[in-house]
């Protein structure tokens, strides 16, 4: 296969996850996932640059001063020895995991604010790998594998950014179903990344924010949806993640789909908000705010929370175990207060849980912030079987009834992991928007029943999926067992035959 050939999606994701092969089996995936989804980041990178200098060399090749000012506005700066080529041209010297480190700062440094920090989690020189010469030996596989023809990804083979994001998606998709719950924390579904992104409709002009950011999905799925519907990039998106190795994924993730105006923060959301106005005082608002935090998080930092300077917890204080609230409290305070709408995934506790919680659910719904509540299948996440359920909220509300959505009884079985069907996200999206009872499947509460259930938000009380057993015939059910029992006197009949041909009779 020539540089020229263009390449194609199954490809590429084929060959980046045939590179896992090099580390399975000696570490985890949860360890090698970031050596795999970085060394995809510099490879794209050094392919792109490579392919813009031979241009300027074809073009300039008698000013090299000029080249390397031109070279030096690309989108990303590579400085010499840093390239994934100049790794692979060594990769039989001793040294493999030092010489990879030291790219990736080099390549930190020389690109500013853009990759600050991005690298410093991620260490190739790791005695995970092994001793010296088995590490060293595990990373020249490595480069060998990224430098193979059908992972020449310069623009002119690969053609758009997409294809590149959408293989590190596929990486990331398959190493959060490979690796249970650790990895599941930061991958949501893209079936209900689809489905947030559609209900919750982001425009031109929006700023988008995922105060749980994981790998990046959710934005970039709404980011999409924007270009989608207006064939415009004029939107920002925002984002906060606590961990460092997968706050990096986010943004190589951003990179990589052609996604620069963005600000992903790291830190502890609830503990230290980074999105914060310029002065620092208060909070970041935005139009579109949307998650799926982890799940009944313990230790979420209850202790801080009554001394919350950001007024987030007004309407109360979530239990010491459980951060559901907490994460639903934080995105509310960061709605704009004239278009501010929210999506967030939780778990079915939410919806009915007493005490605190209960209190807190009481007043969102009192101040008419509750929009629609769906219930999701069972197994729809990562590293979790329990189904999940979806919340919407608006600022603006024209009425003060809540829409209740059934949708947990359809969807495509998996082994592993249930999926929501391209028809029933657009089942649960058309009677999202009707906004009218359906039977069995969807019923409109007013504000009044809905405080005779005592605020509990449990969809069973409010759809009715009850289904009659059909009525049971005696008669035929008569009939029928006679049938069988003159069938089974016959049977032991003619078995008692062969028993006694065969010598077993009396």
């Amino acid at each position: 296969m020539t540089a020229t050939n263009q390449i194609n999606q199954d490809d590429i994701n084929k060959a980046v996850w045939a590179a896992c092969d090099t580390f399975r089996g000696v570490i985890s995936a949860d360890t090698y996932k970031d050596f795999i989804l970085t060394m995809l980041f510099l490879k794209y990178i050094s392919d792109v640059y490579k392919d813009e200098y031979n241009k300027l060399v074809t073009q300039y090749g008698d000013n090299p001063d000029l080249i390397h000012a031109m070279m030096s506005k690309q989108r990303f700066v590579l400085p010499e020895g840093a390239s994934f080529w100049d790794l692979y041209e060594k990769r039989y010297e001793a040294g493999n995991g030092e010489r990879i480190d030291k790219a990736l700062h080099a390549l930190e440094e020389a690109n500013g604010s853009k990759l600050k920090n991005v690298f410093q989690d991620i260490s190739f020189n790791t005695d995970r790998l092994g001793q010296e010469k088995q590490k060293n030996d595990l990373l020249r596989h490595l480069l060998e594998d990224f430098g193979k023809d059908i992972l020449n990804l310069s623009s002119e083979r690969v053609g758009s950014l997409d294809i590149i994001g959408n293989a590190y998606e596929y990486l990331i998709k398959h190493f959060a179903a490979g690796s249970g719950a650790t990895a599941g924390e930061y991958y949501t579904p893209p079936e209900v990344s689809t489905l947030l992104a559609t209900v919750l409709e982001p425009v031109e002009g929006d700023q988008i924010c995922d105060p749980c950011t994981g790998s990046g999905s959710l934005l970039l799925k709404c980011g999409a949806m924007v270009r989608k519907n207006s064939g415009s990039k004029k939107y920002a998106l925002f984002g906060q993640e606590a961990i460092g190795s997968t706050w990096a994924l986010a943004k190589m993730n951003m990179f990589l789909h052609g996604e620069d105006n963005h600000r992903i923060e790291w830190g502890d959301t609830i503990r230290n908000p980074l999105l914060k106005e310029k002065d620092g005082n208060g909070l970041l608002h935005f139009e579109v705010v949307t998650a799926n935090p982890p799940f009944s998080l313990d230790k979420w930092g209850h202790d801080d929370a009554s001394n919350d300077p950001y007024g987030r917890f007004r309407r109360g204080i979530p239990p010491k175990t459980k951060g559901d609230y907490a994460f639903i409290s934080h995105m509310i305070e960061t709605l704009k207060p004239e278009s501010g709408r929210m999506g967030v995934v939780v778990p079915h506790g939410v919806l009915f849980r007493a005490s605190s919680e209960g209190k807190i659910r009481q007043q969102l719904i009192e101040e008419n912030l509750l929009d629609t509540v769906i219930g999701l299948p069972e197994k729809l996440f990562f590293g979790t079987g329990i189904p999940a359920a979806i919340l919407i909220f608006k600022k603006q509300k024209s009425d003060k009834s809540v829409l209740f959505i059934d949708a947990g009884r359809e969807f495509k079985s998996g082994k592993n992991q249930n999926q929501l069907t391209d028809d029933n996200i657009q089942k649960i999206i058309d009677t999202y928007k009707a906004r009218e009872n359906v039977d069995k499947y969807a019923y409109l509460a007013s504000f009044d029943e809905i405080k005779e259930n005592d605020f509990n938000l449990n969809i069973p009380r409010y759809v009715d999926t009850f289904e009659e057993e059909a009525e049971i015939d005696l008669v035929a059910v008569r009939t029928e067992r006679v049938q069988l029992k003159n069938e089974l006197q016959t049977l032991e009949a003619e078995m008692e035959g062969y028993l006694k041909e065969l010598g077993y009779g009396a």
